[in-house]
């Protein structure tokens, strides 16, 4: 009776470490499957004021090496959704983010903040690396993105209904950053994630394989 009792005691804290490791490996699995999923980015607007309602609940979209908010406008014709996920930036111990460019090919580049301008933009690795790649993130519950640990994000009318996408990283409302007089207005990004279709499982097992080697996109 002693030693069954022993034996117990001696076991049991080894399988409790193991069921909090399987428990935690499964909450990472996951964590890493929502944020391998293709989504794309919803405007929040914190100000309730005419131009608040009219960026509010518009999705962001890519043009001309930009993200840029879609109100409608002619000056976004010709622009492309974001449509993109979390992936670790080559050499790097952080997760980026990357977008499809385009409709017509599985072209993917990497979103980034200019360290001079603290615009929002897009482009290839050498575009990317001399600017700030992250990290980014995204809350635990509404999943909304952050950047460096915070929603630092704004909308800044460059002209009359063309918002461009900034990160206020100095929260200090983009002085010096934005262009005279333009009007900055602080939202948030939430993420609506995409169907899942088996061309969407298939891209996920892709993905994969790509993280192992670290080395997508170039």
């Amino acid at each position: 009776m002693v030693v069954s009792m022993l034996l117990a005691l001696s076991t049991c804290p080894a399988m409790l470490g193991s069921q909090e490791a399987i428990r935690q490996g499964q909450q990472k699995e996951r964590r890493e499957e929502h944020r391998a999923r293709r989504c794309h980015l919803v405007v929040g607007c914190l100000t309730l004021s005419r131009r608040g309602r009219a960026i509010d609940g518009r999705q962001i979209v890519l043009k001309d090496n930009r993200l840029w908010i879609d109100t409608g406008s002619h000056v976004t014709e010709g622009h492309h959704p974001f449509t993109g996920y979390y992936l670790p930036f080559p050499d790097c111990k952080y997760e980026g983010v990357v977008s499809t460019i385009t409709s017509v090919a599985p072209i993917l580049n990497w979103i980034y903040i200019d360290k001079s301008t603290y615009q929002v933009k897009y482009g290839v690795r050498i575009d990317a690396e001399p600017n700030l790649t992250g990290p980014f993130d995204c809350t635990r519950q509404d999943r909304r993105l952050t950047f460096e640990g915070w929603e630092g994000f704004c909308a800044v009318e460059e002209e009359p209904d063309l918002w461009a996408l900034y990160f206020d990283r100095d929260d200090n409302g983009l002085e010096g950053k934005k262009p005279p007089h333009a009007r900055a207005l602080e939202i948030t990004l939430s993420r609506k994630e995409m169907k899942i279709t088996t061309e969407e499982l298939r891209r996920q097992q892709e993905l994969q394989q790509c993280q192992s080697r670290a080395q997508f996109p170039n």
